[in-house]
């Protein structure tokens, strides 16, 4: 038996021997490699429900039929995605759609794909998969045409004891979903996979219903089941611009003519960025292609149609079986960016150029892992390029630029395994006008200009590839394309210690690693961030520093990457244009700030801001740095026709810093003479103008997001450096200390203050997180949501926002809840975590999360009632140990 090594060392010699050329790999690439199961040559060419299955041959080619003058949707792409778009538009009764492929079906990405259906995945991705997985095998009693279903399961082999962690965290993850699963134990891997290696390892996670599938058999299954409910499928027909009319989609101009249409759906994966930027205005489709790699080897003694998808993430690699041997692949630590500068056309069933030196380390790990493998040749030896996305999300939903545009595009290697799932709820999406519940994670409007730059994606890419294989640490931060936005505070922060995270490509201070110094422009010698950990976190004593300071003195945070829009109005439109998006009353004094949540019709949050009134007929609306493009496009979406309303983002042009803390108002009074700062002249939710130091205009109001007494201070940039300095140089005297986001977050958790993008979605209503205080029915104006809220405020919420308080858990020697922890009542899953962190002043974790009380025979939620919360036993499931739980509907006093 060879080792991996010698293994590799045949390949160089053969190939230092021969023509230059890797021993196995083909001198000729069959586009049709990765079809098992398939008949290649069907194309879906003519419209109705007769169809003709036409051999694509030199001696019979298929008569063109006309392109249609129009239809209510167009579809670009005819991968797996863009028929799954087709197939369930027609499902759910929209028939007057056209998908249009540049070459033929499956030719772009989606025909080289390995077909694994096996994911790590939760949340809507793991819908969406799941979704995937029950459609497939069904598709060939529907059309005829077997999809290569194969239902094998998949096991995850873990190396360490971090990664059965992440194991046990993701078991109780979709076992609440209703997921199948089990943890194995090092010598049982072998009864599922009897070809692994498993004497380095320290146990698995075996999911049964995982599978594989045949990549273009998919496709065609999809393609066909759409035409016939009537769709038609054009191949040879490329979509060279996007059509607009009064400010929507209008159309498409292709290869062959115009079409007219309400909707446009670009499914072009890697296409997609540069198809989107044809249209006026241009599209942000944030992707770029990478090579990706696997081998196809000879049968291996043993394998078989049953033996189920490896996977060895410690390893980067994974593992299929393949018509008696394997596909082998990876996500490797360093991957390769392709097509920066445009994709060659055309590219329809071609692959990159062989790098076995690069895929030398992936191969290594394979032989580890399969020693199998060492005794058995390798039949092909593919690279084809994938789209990867900036965060490892794919793009999906109406693009913010221009409404009848819908993207879905970006699978990071995860096309075929949510193809199905994905066409789904795309098909909502464009039907009802509306995210569908639990999208924003995938929402392409949590994108911003920023990151559709090229060279911004090339170099985040790199960072992207291997994170499926990366440990799922709480608290990640991209290394990768940083230093973009920056606030004016930066480096006066950096030199401070600041541990800098990024959102919506803004630098910000997470912590400080040097809480104890009472220098606040050392930079602590010889300091590195912690590596990942699922327990007590290396930044807990700075923290509690930082918090301590918050609570007891007076702490300083820079917050300027919140977004920042001022609306106004020549007379009192901006009034009831406001009045019409809140749900609060916003018709109040000059001066007057408050909280008001911006809902859809469903009563959910579409934004949760702060809002100022500056004057009679001018407003300022503060939100998180992560609402910026969605903010945007829901203001704008909603303006008035007349053009009576503009806004104005000044995020750009105003720094945020916020004083907190028992001592902020005497520090306040030392750092202006221009305003009283009393609190009869200057109370809580107020908004003045005044100087500090030498700088003039100077927004302050009085709030900080954290629930202690504080101000926010919006000043012109060019003052920014200034008044830090001041308040730093005054603050002195009060104890004053630099704090960071992680602070605020674990402020914000033991008053239970639910925060939008984490806590808050658009399917959360104000009066499932406690918050009826802020719906002002009684104001005289239908705003949007009302029906709903006021529908719900008489039936009652089947959902509550919730704080829970951990009885039991050892803070030194447990795991840490992190959010997405399954909550527990009665034997039964009734809810997940949302946040959690520990409370510094409560001195337990606490965990917030929404509770649901099911039906044990429906499964349909039933009212909740507070007795429900107040009197039921909850327990919080972390990696698969209880707590017990106290829960409360509001936080104790502190």
């Amino acid at each position: 038996m060879l080792s991996h090594r010698a293994v590799w060392a045949n390949c160089v010699r053969e190939r230092v021997r021969g023509s230059g050329r890797w021993p196995w790999s083909s001198q000729t690439k069959s586009p049709q490699l990765c079809h098992k199961n398939t008949n290649p040559d069907v194309r879906w060419v003519s419209t109705g429900v007769d169809r003709r299955q036409l051999k694509a041959t030199q001696e019979e080619v298929p008569a063109e039929k006309p392109l249609p003058s129009q239809a209510q949707v167009v579809i670009a792409g005819g991968g797996a995605i863009g028929c799954s778009v087709a197939y369930h538009l027609a499902k759910f009764g929209w028939t007057d759609v056209v998908l249009l492929e540049q070459g033929r079906l499956s030719c772009g990405t989606t025909w080289h794909s390995s077909g694994c259906c096996a994911m790590l995945v939760e949340g809507i991705i793991r819908e969406m998969f799941e979704y995937s997985k029950q459609l497939y095998p069904t598709l060939e009693a529907e059309t005829d045409i077997n999809t290569g279903w194969q239902q094998c399961g998949s096991i995850y082999v873990a190396r360490t004891e971090d990664r059965m962690t992440a194991y046990r965290r993701h078991a109780d993850a979709i076992r609440a979903m209703g997921v199948e699963c089990e943890l194995v134990s090092p010598r049982d891997i072998s009864v599922y996979h009897p070809l692994l290696r498993v004497d380095d390892l320290k146990g698995a996670l075996w999911i049964p219903g995982d599978g594989e599938a045949t990549p273009a058999d998919v496709t065609q299954a999809l393609a066909k089941g759409a035409t016939m409910k009537g769709v038609q499928i054009h191949e040879k027909v490329g979509v060279e611009k996007v059509l607009t009319a009064s400010g929507r989609v209008n159309g498409v101009r292709t290869s062959k003519g115009d079409i007219r249409c309400d909707h446009f759906v670009n499914c072009t994966g890697q296409w997609a960025w540069e198809l989107g930027q044809q249209s006026s205005p241009s599209v942000r489709v944030p992707l770029h292609s990478c090579e990706h790699f696997y081998i196809i080897t000879d049968p291996v003694a043993g394998a078989n149609i049953t033996t189920p998808v490896a996977q060895d993430p410690d390893g980067y690699n994974y593992m299929r079986e393949w018509n008696g041997g394997f596909i082998c692949g990876g996500f490797e630590p360093k991957p390769k960016p392709v097509f920066t500068d445009g994709i060659p056309s055309p590219f329809e069933f071609q692959l990159l150029e062989e790098d076995w030196d690069h895929f030398q380390p992936v191969l290594e790990q394979i032989l580890l892992r399969m020693p199998a493998l060492k005794e058995v040749k390798v039949k092909k030896f593919l690279n084809g390029p994938e789209s990867f996305t900036p965060d490892l999300f794919p793009n999906m939903g109406q693009a913010p630029e221009l409404p009848g545009y819908f993207v879905a595009a970006g699978m990071n290697s995860g096309g075929i395994a949510s193809a199905g799932g994905v066409g789904k709820v795309m098909a909502e999406w464009i039907i009802s006008g509306d995210p569908p519940a639990g999208t924003w994670p995938v929402d392409i409007r949590r994108f911003g200009e920023m990151h559709n730059n090229r060279r911004y994606l090339r170099e985040r890419v790199k960072e992207i590839l291997p994170m499926p294989y990366a440990q799922p640490y709480p608290k990640p931060e991209f290394q990768s394309a940083r230093k973009m936005r920056m606030s004016p505070l930066y480096t006066k922060l950096e030199k401070a210690g600041a541990v800098f995270g990024v959102k919506m490509g803004y630098e910000r201070a997470n912590w400080f690693s040097k809480p104890e110094s009472d220098d606040f422009t050392d930079v602590p010698s010889g300091w590195q961030a912690g590596q990942g950990t699922y327990g007590k976190p290396p930044w807990f004593n700075a923290v509690r520093e930082e918090y301590l300071a918050c609570r007891q003195n007076v702490a300083v945070m820079d917050m300027s990457s919140f977004s920042k829009f001022e609306v106004r109005s020549s007379g009192d439109e901006v009034v009831t244009y406001l009045q019409r998006l809140c749900c609060n009353e916003v018709d109040v004094p000059v001066g007057t700030v408050l909280h008001t949540g911006m809902l859809n019709h469903y009563g959910g949050y579409e934004n949760d801001c702060s809002l100022a009134r500056l004057a009679e007929n001018m407003y300022l609306i503060i939100s998180p740095s992560n609402q910026m493009v969605r903010s945007w496009e829901w203001l704008h979406r909603h303006l008035p026709k007349e053009g009576t309303v503009q806004i104005r983002d000044i995020t750009p042009y105003y720094a945020a810093i916020n004083v907190l803390g028992p001592r902020s108002r005497e520090l306040m009074a030392e750092l202006t003479d221009t305003v009283t700062m009393s609190s009869q002249y200057f109370p809580s939710f107020t908004c003045r103008e005044l100087s500090i130091g030498f700088a003039p205009r100077i927004r302050a109001m009085s709030l900080s997001h954290s629930g202690e007494l504080g101000w926010m201070l919006y000043v012109p940039q060019e003052y920014a450096l200034h008044v830090y300095d001041h308040i730093m140089h005054k603050g002195r005297d009060f104890g004053i200390r630099n704090v960071g986001y992680y602070t605020i977050a674990h402020l914000r958790m033991e008053r239970a203050f639910a925060f939008w993008g984490i806590d808050l979605n658009a399917s959360v209503t104000p009066f499932e997180c406690q918050r009826e205080h802020r719906v002002k029915f009684g104001k005289g104006v239908d705003f949007i949501g009302r029906s709903a809220l006021f529908k719900q405020k008489q039936e009652g919420v089947r959902q509550k926002f919730v704080m829970f308080l951990l009885d039991n858990h050892d803070l030194d020697n447990d795991l840490w809840p992190w959010g997405g922890e399954p909550i527990w009542e009665g034997g039964r899953v009734v809810g997940t975590t949302t946040s959690a962190g520990y409370g510094y002043t409560l001195k337990k974790q606490v965990c917030l999360g929404f509770v649901r009380n099911p039906d044990l025979q429906t499964g349909e939620g039933k009212v909740i009632t507070n007795d429900f919360i107040t009197k039921g036993k909850f327990e919080i499931q972390i990696a698969g140990k209880k707590f017990s739980a106290a829960a409360r509907l509001f936080p104790p006093q502190i």
